[in-house]
């Protein structure tokens, strides 16, 4: 995969009466995990909107290798290589349609304009296949309203990579998933990223699996400040105290040869 880097620079978007965003900077480069945080109403979700080009109406430059790039609809950003993959699982997927029909959702359903008629063996392996770069084994012929949240996730992350993208967005893809599938979750990203060479964003309330596996973060406040870096650069005590309003203690750790740090909320902040 060639090498890309995105970023952003002074982005900022306004709805009315609410600044939703506010001169936001960053950059992520091919192979990197960037992880973005921040409280409520901070700006998390609409920043990969405006990457993935479903926010139209900011303002500032998206750059593409360092080059200003018009982000304004997802067309757009599809011709540069970003798919997302959003936190709304049941609306995203067709309940009624099977596991493979909706991995190649564009081939089925968005593609079919002059077809007469759809190869389903060549449909459920080209499902199976893209599975597998996840290291899903699910019978593809099930209908998707059979499946558990988590396995709905990975479908969705099929249907993005079916697309070969560049830079894969993931709007909170661990959130209201149990303990165990959560891990599966940021494995895959991990995975996605060093074996496949994928930029990969996402959004988090975790900031532990941010310091598991991201390579830069970018933290977002409601009032407006954006603390970008390494994570151990961002995710510290004073910041996580001034943005989320919490005492937290970090402390570095080690597990199976594996060096790590651990987070937990210790408190309330009196201010």
């Amino acid at each position: 995969m060639d090498k890309i880097t995105l970023g952003t620079k002074k982005v900022s978007i306004e709805f009315p009466g609410v600044k939703a965003l506010s001169d936001c900077d960053f950059e992520i480069s091919t192979g990197m995990i960037h992880a973005v945080m921040g409280a409520n109403g901070a700006g998390k979700s609409t920043l990969m909107k405006v990457l993935a080009g479903s926010n139209p109406g900011y303002t500032g430059d998206v750059l593409y290798n360092g080059n200003v790039v018009e982000v304004r609809t997802p067309a757009a950003a599809k011709k540069l290589g970003i798919q997302i993959v959003y936190q709304e699982v049941d609306m995203a997927l067709i309940p009624s349609l099977s596991v493979a029909e909706n991995v190649m959702f564009n081939e089925t359903v968005m593609n079919m304009k002059g077809k007469l008629f759809m190869n389903y063996g060549k449909i459920r392996k080209d499902a199976r296949e893209v599975l597998s770069r996840l290291n899903v084994n699910i019978d593809v012929r099930r209908p998707c309203s059979s499946l558990s949240l988590a396995e709905k996730q990975m479908v969705l992350i099929a249907r993005a990579l079916c697309a070969e993208p560049k830079l894969l967005v993931l709007d909170e893809p661990e959130s209201n998933l149990d303990f165990r599938n959560q891990l599966i979750i940021l494995e895959t990203i991990r995975r996605l990223s060093r074996e496949e060479g994928l930029c990969c964003i996402f959004n988090t309330h975790y900031p532990g699996h941010a310091l598991r596996i991201s390579d830069r973060a970018l933290v977002l406040s409601r009032e407006g400040t954006a603390d970008f870096g390494e994570p151990s650069e961002v995710i510290t005590r004073e910041i996580m105290g001034r943005v989320f309003k919490v005492n937290v203690d970090i402390v570095d750790a080690q597990y199976d040869g594996m060096d790590y740090q651990a987070i937990t909320a210790i408190s309330l902040c009196n201010t």
